[in-house]
């Protein structure tokens, strides 16, 4: 499946579904599980996420009826992380850092101006890295995480007042951030006024001015037509953020080794392709969104990381992590205190 441009933008004024999107076999599935993310249809993790389910019903010959829940159907984050905890849902897709409201150690992949591309990221999360963080999901919660992270991409901060091309220009500014004490902590070192809001109130609460800015990767702001009420988008690369593929591990272990198999399986192989998606949608939506009157401008990371030094951002957590996940983080991202 090729997920351009086009069929992204397209797509984006879709009306959210009202049920499930599957594919269905005639006779009735032996196990109906049900996943749930917080991403508009036709962002590249629902469309990959449609072929992952329909791919698991054939495999299983129908025996698996895999049901996907875009745009917030089943309720905010903390709404899905807390029925994903219960077994009320089986699956669902969450950022790292607000996944670490729960398991600490799982922020560790979104430390600010930590990674300097993809090559570090993919690196980091397919290896020490990502199985550190695994394995505190599993040993600390109900959860368990699969073994590919998707991607969600390098976050990007947009304004509707002014564009931020250096760490000043973050003062006293009204920023929108998920419900996380890592991103506070980080905007707040900046010397902002971060505002945490879930994600599905992000629109309503910019177009309202609550707040002045928010920061996304350009295939969240491009979905969710977020250049409809901000006006410049810096590209900071300030943090790369994922999703940890999460299922209930009462619900997984209740499926026969076989379809815990076609399931795993099937779950990776979509958040490898979902990678590649969200990277090239990423790479090229700068024009579309230019054409739709964003103003852009680069910013450099040094001095922002210079900032987090000097507010003691990277001591603070590296104390919080402990020394063996801090190692563990710099093997790959090189020195950052």
């Amino acid at each position: 499946m090729n997920i351009t441009r086009r069929n992204l933008l397209a797509g984006a004024s879709a009306t959210a579904l009202a049920a499930p999107f599957g594919t269905a076999f005639a006779q009735k599935a032996e196990f109906t599980v049900k996943y749930g993310n917080n991403l508009p249809v036709t962002h590249p993790m629902n469309i990959r996420a449609a072929e992952m389910a329909a791919k698991i019903k054939e495999e299983s010959k129908g025996r698996i009826d895999f049901q996907v829940y875009p745009n917030n159907q089943l309720g905010n984050d903390t709404d899905m992380l807390s029925q994903v905890r219960s077994g009320a849902l089986d699956y669902f897709t969450l950022s790292p850092l607000i996944l670490g409201t729960l398991v600490p150690a799982a922020q560790i992949s979104g430390v600010g101006f930590a990674f300097k591309d993809y090559t570090q990221v993919w690196a980091a999360m397919d290896g020490d890295l990502g199985a550190h963080v695994r394995k505190q999901i599993a040993g600390s919660s109900t959860l368990f995480a699969f073994e590919k992270i998707w991607d969600n991409g390098y976050r990007q901060m947009t304004s509707s007042t002014r564009a931020i091309t250096k760490p000043e220009d973050l003062k006293g500014m009204k920023i929108r951030i998920p419900p996380s004490p890592f991103w506070v902590s980080m905007f707040k070192a900046f010397e902002a006024s971060p505002a945490t809001i879930n994600f599905a109130e992000v629109y309503s609460s910019l177009q309202t001015k609550v707040v002045d800015a928010q920061e996304n990767p350009l295939a969240i702001i491009a979905t969710a037509k977020l250049n409809e009420v901000q006006k410049f988008c810096s590209m900071t690369n300030h943090m790369w953020d994922g999703f940890w593929f999460l299922g209930n591990k009462k619900s997984f272990e209740r499926l026969p080794a076989d379809l815990q198999a076609i399931v795993t399986r099937n779950v990776n192989a979509a958040g490898l392709n979902q990678r590649a998606d969200v990277k090239t949608l990423n790479d090229n939506l700068q024009a579309d969104l230019k054409g739709k009157g964003m103003v852009f401008n680069n910013a450099e990371a040094e001095p922002f990381r210079a900032k987090l030094r000097s507010a003691g951002f990277y001591a603070d957590w590296h104390k919080k992590f402990g020394d063996e996940a801090w190692a563990v983080l710099e093997k790959y991202t090189g020195k950052l205190v």
